[in-house]
């Protein structure tokens, strides 16, 4: 379970961002449901995820046909110790890459690729 003080602080910063963004996208974005881990229980589950992994989006897209169960409804994984050990302990940082990654792994719920994504930013 992660650390109280950075939950909050992501929770902040994921809806902090959700409100900057263009009325359409953040519809879009409240579609799509973020969970807040720690990247060691996240292991626990599936031993083929890479142990630095900062985020993950999973599920379908919305470019996809509608999801056929709830295995494939989409989701942001958040990995908030991961994204504290990247910021090396900087809370400035911390938040900055706690946005970064949620628009990152957000942009491939909205259907972007890579290179769509890495252009804006994001990368």
């Amino acid at each position: 379970m992660p650390h109280p003080k950075l939950l909050r602080l992501a929770e902040t910063e994921v809806e902090r961002a959700r409100g900057q963004l263009p009325e359409e996208v953040r519809a879009a974005s409240e579609e799509c449901l973020v969970t807040y881990e720690d990247i060691e229980d996240a292991l626990e589950e599936d031993d083929e995820l890479p142990d630095d992994l900062l985020g993950l989006f999973e599920g379908y897209n919305r470019m996809d046909p509608l999801p056929a169960g709830p295995a494939d409804m989409p989701r942001i994984r958040l990995f908030l110790d991961n994204l504290w050990d990247y910021a090396s302990g900087d809370e400035h940082q911390y938040r900055k890459e706690v946005r970064v990654t949620w628009l990152h792994e957000l942009g491939h719920y909205l259907g972007w690729g890579e290179e769509e994504i890495e252009a804006l930013g994001l990368g």
